[in-house]
């Protein structure tokens, strides 16, 4: 049984990690420290049912394929600006989130990665589409 146990841990059928990984992204020479979501069940989850965010603090989502992304604010009670990255970590596009607001919002591209913030993070920087984005992960 305890070689079971083990096995299965380390093929990842374990718990979860306790502590998410955390990034800190650089967005016009402005860091934000963001959680690290790449498996589908916490891009899933994302920022629900949060209901405080620091400041500088936010989600970086990486999605495995390349192509139009969409995020919704279902059971999210927070107000979000999220900025859609291609491949090279340069900004899409970006838009508005309002809580728990069912309406999808897209990529106007094919996108990599997707990062939600605090309303006005990125507006309140400078940040607009074309910007490049320093601190993505390299796997």
């Amino acid at each position: 049984m305890r070689r079971l146990l083990l096995i299965g841990v380390l093929c990842g059928a374990g718990p979860a990690l306790a502590e998410p990984r955390t990034l800190t992204l650089t967005f016009n020479g402005h860091p934000l420290q963001t959680e690290y979501v790449f498996r589908d069940k916490d891009r899933q989850r994302g920022l629900m049912e949060r209901t405080e965010l620091a400041e500088s603090a936010g989600m970086l989502f990486r999605f495995p394929q390349l192509k139009s992304q969409c995020l919704w604010m279902k059971n999210t009670p927070l107000p979000l600006s999220a900025a859609f990255l291609d491949e090279e970590g340069r900004v899409i596009n970006l838009v508005d989130l309002q809580p728990h607001d069912l309406t999808v919002k897209c990529s106007s591209a094919p996108a990599r990665y997707a990062v939600e913030a605090n309303q006005g993070w990125f507006a309140q920087r400078g940040v607009a589409p074309g910007a490049p984005v320093a601190g993505l992960p390299s796997d």
